[in-house]
């Protein structure tokens, strides 16, 4: 009997630890169709796993798939992944932009990339730069709103962190030619006034209805998942 996915976020390590993965790749491959996207969800509703899922389909990790849906529907073609979560970086410590540049120099290091630039927008980039000489960049932000919420009650520092992350965004747009996906994922729908000012291509899926069941379980899939826990 397979194990229960609990506190289990990486896709890898669910598929390899015999845990129930709730196959939710057909809604992944439609996403794979277009190009940028922006989804809110409450906190522990799947958002990691769901970008983690991602990030294996564009790494070519294919045997991680066998037996579900979308094994045999794409090319597995491999993508360079800059995959960041703002809830796994020290920004109290250091400061937003010194963390959002570790974690730059960080990805850049592992794959072999120098970065000459000081700052948060023109570092990120020339990492998307160095890193799609072969392919498009798949670029995965998780918890982009954290370091706002986190300081809703210091409101010049989540006024500080807001801009930190505009600068930060704003050099997506002008790097379209070198991105293949991007998704960005929060729990609050801030304005996009407010950060994402100059990204007027993102769509919006929170309340698209194609996409309602991508994330949380249905009662039929509780059903089909999960007999022997619920019998």
């Amino acid at each position: 009997m397979k194990k229960l996915p609990i506190g289990r976020q990486e896709f890898s390590k669910l598929i390899e630890g015999n845990c129930i993965y709730v196959d939710k790749t057909k809604y992944i491959y439609q996403l794979l169709q277009q190009q940028y996207y922006f989804l809110s969800r409450p906190r522990r509703f799947g958002k990691s796993l769901l970008l983690n899922t991602i990030k294996e389909i564009f790494l070519g990790n294919k045997d991680l798939f066998k037996g579900l849906w979308i094994y045999d529907k794409t090319d597995w073609k491999t993508h360079p992944v800059i995959k960041i979560s703002f809830s796994n970086i020290d920004y109290k410590n250091l400061g937003l932009s010194q963390a959002i540049n570790d974690e730059l120099d960080g990805i850049a290091k592992k794959n072999n990339i120098k970065l000459e630039a000081a700052t948060v927008g023109p570092k990120f980039r020339e990492l998307i730069e160095g890193l799609s000489e072969t392919e498009g960049v798949v670029i995965l932000i998780d918890e982009y709103d954290k370091p706002i919420i986190d300081y809703l009650d210091a409101l010049d520092k989540a006024e500080e962190n807001r801009d930190i992350l505009k600068n930060f965004y704003s050099v997506i747009k002008d790097a379209d030619q070198y991105i293949r996906f991007f998704f960005i994922t929060g729990v609050s729908k801030f304005s996009k006034v407010s950060i994402f000012s100059d990204l007027n291509n993102l769509d919006d899926i929170t309340l698209d209805d194609n996409y309602s069941e991508m994330l949380g379980w249905t009662q039929e899939e509780l059903e089909k998942y999960f007999p022997e826990y619920i019998s």
